[in-house]
């Protein structure tokens, strides 16, 4: 049975190199390529952040959102082309990384996640979030976790 890989990157080098060591490590017969953009706040179209009324109209709010995915999609071509993977699937999601990636496994069937982690130390990843740390404890598969300056 073939193995369905999921890749996820954010752009930065760290990710690339994760992504790379993970398809070194495993044998994929399907691969994904994900990343995950901003979904925009909607209080900006409410006001109910505390402004009188909406600081953009729906339109302009759409259009924010079409910037965003735009760019997740150049993403993931320049991801797709620096890992040589021409021929991978790749999905630009919207939403928190954790949350959406976990969603993502489940519903392409994934084998195993790759991610990449800063690693950031105990109080940064509480305050910050861990999106290594959610997937390792939420995603419906084995998760495979790289750490930076990893040697073959």
């Amino acid at each position: 049975m073939d193995q369905v890989v999921l890749l996820c990157v954010d752009g930065s080098e760290d990710s690339l190199a994760a992504a790379s060591t993970g398809l070194r490590r495993l044998a994929p017969g399907r691969v994904v390529l994900a990343t995950v953009v901003d979904a925009g706040d909607p209080t900006l179209l409410s006001g109910v952040g505390g402004v009188a009324g909406g600081t953009m109209t729906p339109e302009q709010f759409e259009e924010m959102n079409e910037v965003r995915h735009r760019a997740g999609e150049h993403l993931l071509a320049d991801a797709a082309a620096a890992l040589d993977l021409a021929d991978a699937e790749q999905r630009v999601l919207s939403g928190g990384p954790g949350i959406e990636l976990e969603l993502l496994a489940g519903e392409i069937g994934a084998s195993v996640v790759v991610v990449g982690s800063r690693g950031r130390g105990g109080i940064k990843r509480a305050l910050l979030g861990s999106v290594s740390d959610h997937l390792v404890r939420n995603a419906p598969c084995p998760v495979l976790v790289v750490r930076d300056a990893v040697e073959d």
